[in-house]
Formats: C-alpha cells, structure tokens, sequence
C-alpha cells in the first residue's frame, strides 16, 4: 500500500509540473471515485524534456545581487577593483576619468557591454566606467578572451577582453503588480546621491522599469604631500565637483519560445577635473577646467527559438554622445585655451543565428553593421565617418567531458572624410579563437580550462585623424593570448562549510604594433606611429567561501595578480625589457561578510604593490604600494511587509594618502549613509 501511495504522488507531481500531462491531470481529478486499491490505472506517456544547463567554457568573474550591493563602491569601476587581472586607472578621485586595463592590454582592448550590446566610443575607444552606477546593477562580470556562448553577435567576438553589464529585470511576487525602491545615500564631500526605482507588471509577458538618479559632490578633500628638502603639510583638492543625473526605462517581454526588451538610457553630467597636484608648489595654481556630457542611446534585443534546430537574435542601437571640454587661462595660467565640442552618432544593428546539428553539436553565424560619425568645432577638422562590417563563424561541442569552441571573426573597416581631409585606406582583417573546457573527473567539478586568440583593435577617429597629430597610415594594433586554468565550485549540503570556489590562470599575452605618440619635426607636435611590442606574463588567483553557521552566514572572497608586463619596443634603450608603466607586480583584493538576523557587516581590502610610473625604471619613477580598508554595516527592518534598509559606511578606515595615478591624490578616510527602502 505503502509502495503505490509513492506512485499516485509521483504521478500527481508530474502531472502538476508537465504542461504536457495536462489531459491526465484532468482525468485523474475528475474521477477519485474510481481509483479503488486493486485499481490499475493507464495513464498517457509523459516525455520531460529541457535545454541542457550551458557552463562558460571559461568561467568569468562575478559579481552580483546582495554581494554586489553590499561593497564600499560608487560606480562599476570601483567593482571592478575587485577583480584579479585588473588595473583602474582612476585620475583623482570621486570626479576623475575612471579607465580599466585588463592584464595589461590596455583600456581601448576592453569591449563594456550593457545589457548586451557593446557601449562604442569610435573617438577615443574608452568608456568611463566612473560613470554608471550600481543602482540599478544586477551583475558585473569580466571575462577573459571571450564570453563563451555560442549564440552572440559578431561584436561579442571582437574584443581581447569583456566586461558586461546586467541592469536588474523586473520580478514580482505573487499577486504584486509593482515595485517601489526608493534611495538616498550622503556623506562625506557634501554628497547627496537620491535614486528611485519603479516597476510595473503591464501584463502576464510584459514588464516595465524606469530608474533615476541624481548625484551631487563638491569633491573638496584633504590630501598629504611631502616637500621637497621640507616637511609634510596638507593641502584641499579642488575642482572635483560633480553634478549628474541618469535615467533608464526599459519594457521587458515573453512571447512563445523567445522574449524580447527595448531600453532607453539618458545621462547628464558636469564636472570639474581638478587636475595634476604640483608637488613642488602645491596649491599654487588650481585647475578649472570643465567637462559637460549628454549621452543617450535607446537599444532593443528580440530572441526567438523557431525550430528546435534553430533559433535567432536580432539586436539594434542608435547613440548619441555630446562632450564640452573648457580649458581658459583667464582662470588657470598654466593651461592654453580650449574650448571645443564633439558630437559622436552611432547607429548599430546584429543579428545571430543558432544552428543545432546534434545534441552535442551546434554553429552559430552572426553579422554586425556599424556606423560612427564625429563631429567637431576644431579647425581643420576631418568630420570622419566609419561604416564597419563583422561577420562571425562559430562552432560548439559539448561533450561530458569536453566543450570545444572555434570561432573565426571577419572585420572590414570603410572610412570617408570631408573636405580636402585624407582618408585611410579600407581594412579587411581576419582574426581567430579557440576555447577548451576539460573534465578530467566524471563526479567532480573540477575543469581545465584554455584559450588562445588574435584579436586587434582599429585605430580610433583621433588616433588617425586628430588635427595636427592624426595619422591615416596607422595599422591595427594586435593582441595574441594564451591562457591555461583550472577551476573548481563544489556546494555542499548541511555542514559548516556551504560552497567553495577556486580559479587559477596562467596567461601570456603579446601586443603588436601598439599604437603611441612621438614627437614629429619637432617637440611641440606629435604624431601617432605603430611603434611598440610589449609582452605580459600573469598569473590569476580567484577563491570563494560561504559557510553557514546556526543563523550567521559568512563569505569570503580572494583575488591575487602578479604581472610581469616588459616593453620590448627599443632594443637600442637602456629600459629594454622593463614594467610598463603603471603595472604592479603584485596586486589583490579580500572581502569578508557576515549576516546574522538582518544585520550585515562586510570589510573589503584593495592592495596594489609596487610598481613605476614611467617606461624608465629608475628609483626617481619608483611607486610605492597602496592599500584601503573599507568597511560598513547594515540593519534592515521589516515595516508592515515593507523592507527598510539602514547602512553606514567607512571608506579607507586608516586614512592612507595614495595615489593611482602620478600627481592625483585620492580622497582620505570618507564616510557614507545609505536609507532603501522598498515597497
């Protein structure tokens, strides 16, 4: 009896979860009558089927949800400090230009996407990541090489590492149809930071957010400097005021077998930069230049699986980047006079298409079309415009113990000018990848993992055709990697210890034809050349920890680099062979976390070791370590079924005076107060 009791309720389980067994679910309810003990029941075959779970080939760092929003951080490039293979430049604290260069490759080889489309900056090729905040994040993740999935646009192919971006979807408990979040953060440096978050079920498919915020700081800190044959004083940085306001509002649909969502981003900034500290003189002179930013972009993604062998996705954007820079001398004698205006439009559209030829094998075809133009009111200007074409070939296979991926990249670049500017020549470049998973161990999540992959990035707009410096016979700029790892996650039920992870990667990396300034006829102009070869050998270390004590959660998180990053450019120079710039050779990053009934209490550590701030590695170039310590607590309240949120923040707890960049002074020990509540 016992035995077919077991029966009737698995059979009632899985007519409940098939959609399929909906017919017998019927049958069985509306006849209890008939079901005697010495019954036989028939009842329809029921076929469960679902998509195999996918696992990146290589897995990315990650950091999301609770974990993401309880860091000491501001923006994404704060996040991302705590990654292993990354370097922040960040030109002086909470207003400065915030650039990221992963293992070495440098800022303009990191492809920023956002909610799966690449964020494009034809005229510089960098984005700064100081200026999307957490507020509305849901995931930050860095992958090396390339993310892994079969299905993706060309663009996903064509760059040497990624970081993406994942804004948070609207979900609702049941009977919910909206969501209320509503931020203020202050602190130190007069900052006040509201934000304001809304979300609406519009129907049983469709879903809308629409996310705000404003933030305001007038960037005045305490620095210490010491002087030279005299004695440590302090001085006040200035002109590190900030004034942005951000808006988003996406709509999110299902349809049968695909979904689809469109989004509207708006972002709105003045800033001071406050510049070089002189270290001779300091407070001598002030800085005043101002920088004004209006970037729009509205951009939509459709997914649909048409045939079990075959499905696609189809992505489009139209951006729109508008930039003020204002240097005057009547207000700061040590600079020339600038006061110029750029107008970036960017008009992109993809579409990729998923080819499943066995259960183990599948292809993926992507196309990519993109247009850029820059505008400029500089004399001279060439007012470029750039049409690139991306076509990608793909391959997967997925074995129990293998996965296997092969793509191949075409680029073609097509540039036009106006007026008597010269163009440069059209492009055509091919470029490949390979990615491995292994598992040597059929009842263990223990993988190994390599990649290799050329890649190259093209000379930006200013790279060739700035006025006076632009030269339209520059080459792309190459990377090549290697990369071998292993990985491991284990989770684990009851018991102190809940889950661990751990990730080692050795990588080796070459750059060719590296793209620099140098002096033309004379010292007052320069011209851009392809003339550097740098060479990166890395080590990663990434670990995990969660453990579960009664009611007290804790996680622990570590990252380690070392980076001997050489410049083999000159072989006639006495600094052959030397660290580049900026580079440490060791670097790393801890965090710790507590919870027990509602209270949170996390601590973060951020170390960078030595390294020289110029291509000579001289004692007089020599940069010593920094460290921060940050630390913060949280309560929250339940307030009749609403969740009120308290945390306060210490941010570089022991007050360390460092620098990121040469003559950049960082802020000091700094505080924050964050109230959510959400409704």
């Amino acid at each position: 009896m016992k035995a077919r009791c077991r029966i009737y309720a698995t059979v009632a389980l899985l007519a409940l979860a098939c959609p399929s067994a909906s017919s017998a679910n019927r049958r069985f309810a509306a006849q209890p009558d008939d079901l005697l003990p010495d019954s036989v029941i028939t009842i329809e075959s029921i076929y469960v089927t679902a998509p195999r779970t996918k696992v990146s080939v290589i897995p990315p760092q990650t950091l999301q949800g609770a974990e993401l929003q309880q860091l000491s951080v501001h923006s994404v490039a704060d996040a991302l400090r705590y990654f292993s293979g990354v370097q922040i430049k960040d030109y002086g604290g909470i207003g400065g230009l915030k650039t990221v260069n992963i293992r070495s490759l440098g800022s303009q080889h990191v492809g920023v996407f956002y909610d799966g489309i690449q964020i494009g900056n034809a005229q510089n090729g960098v984005v700064d990541l100081g200026r999307f905040s957490l507020d509305n994040m849901e995931m930050v993740a860095l992958y090396n090489g390339q993310k892994s999935d079969v299905i993706q646009t060309a663009k996903d192919f064509a760059s040497a590492n990624a970081i993406y971006l994942r804004t948070r979807e609207p979900s609702f408990d049941d009977g919910k149809r909206a969501n209320l979040r509503a931020q203020l953060r202050a602190g130190s440096f007069a900052t006040v930071n509201p934000s304001l978050l809304w979300e609406h079920r519009l129907s049983d498919s469709i879903s809308s957010s629409v996310s705000t915020e404003f933030m305001y700081t007038n960037g005045k800190y305490k620095f210490s400097y010491a002087k030279e044959n005299g004695y440590d004083t302090t001085e006040v940085r200035q002109n590190g005021d900030v004034r942005l306001f951000r808006a988003e509002a996406g709509v999110f649909g299902r349809i049968k077998d695909g979904q689809w969502q469109a989004k509207l981003y708006y972002y709105n900034s003045e800033r001071g930069y406050p510049g070089a500290s002189v270290r001779e003189e300091p407070g001598k002179f002030r800085h005043q230049d101002r920088q004004w930013d209006d970037n729009f972009f509205a951009q939509a993604t459709f997914r649909k699986q048409v045939a079990p062998a075959y499905r696609f996705m189809l992505k489009g954007k139209y951006a729109y980047d508008y930039l003020h820079y204002l240097s005057d001398p009547r207000l700061d004698v040590t600079t020339m006079y600038v006061n110029n205006r750029y107008r970036q439009q960017e008009l992109y559209c993809s579409s990729a298409n998923q080819f499943t030829i066995t259960d183990w094998w599948s292809a993926n075809l992507a196309g990519d079309l993109q247009w850029n133009r820059l505008d400029a009111d500089l004399r001279d200007f060439a007012y470029p415009r750039r049409l690139t074409v991306l076509g990608a070939l793909a391959t997967s296979v997925q074995l129990p113990w293998l996965d296997l991926q092969a793509d191949v990249l075409y680029t073609y670049v097509h540039d036009k000018t106006s007026g008597a500017s010269e163009t440069a020549k059209d492009k055509h470049e091919w470029t490949p990848a390979v990615v491995a998973s292994f598992k040597p161990l059929k009842h263990r999540t223990l993988f190994i993992n390599a990649f290799y992959k050329r890649i190259f990035r093209m000379p930006t707009l200013n790279d060739n055709y700035y006025t006076f410096i632009g030269n339209i016979n520059l080459k792309p700029e190459y990377t090549t990697q290697y990369d071998i790892g292993i990985s491991y996650d284990k989770e684990f039920e009851g018991g102190f210890v809940r889950g661990l992870g751990l990730k080692l990667d050795a990588y080796y990396n070459q750059v060719e034809d590296k793209i620099v300034a140098m002096p033309a006829d004379n010292q007052f102009r320069w011209t851009m050349i392809n003339l550097g070869y740098v060479e990166i050998r890395g080590l990663d270390f990434s670990g995990s920890l969660s453990m579960q004590a009664a009611q007290c959660r804790i996680t622990a998180r570590l990252s380690y680099t070392y980076q001997k990053a050489q410049d083999f450019t000159d072989p006639s120079s006495e600094f052959y062979g030397g660290q580049i710039p900026y580079i440490p050779w060791h670097s790393g990053s801890l965090i710790l976390g507590a919870a027990f009934k509602g209270w949170e209490l996390n601590y973060s550590f951020i170390y960078t070791g030595e390294r020289y701030e110029s291509v000579a590695n001289i004692p007089e170039n020599y940069a010593q370590p920094w460290y921060t310590h940050d630390l913060s607590l949280s309560k929250e309240l339940d307030l009749r079924g609403h969740s009120l949120r308290l945390t306060a923040e210490v941010n570089n707890l022991f007050n360390q005076q460092y620098e990121v960049v040469q003559c950049y002074p960082m802020p000091g020990i700094n505080f924050r107060f964050i109230v959510t509540f959400e409704l």
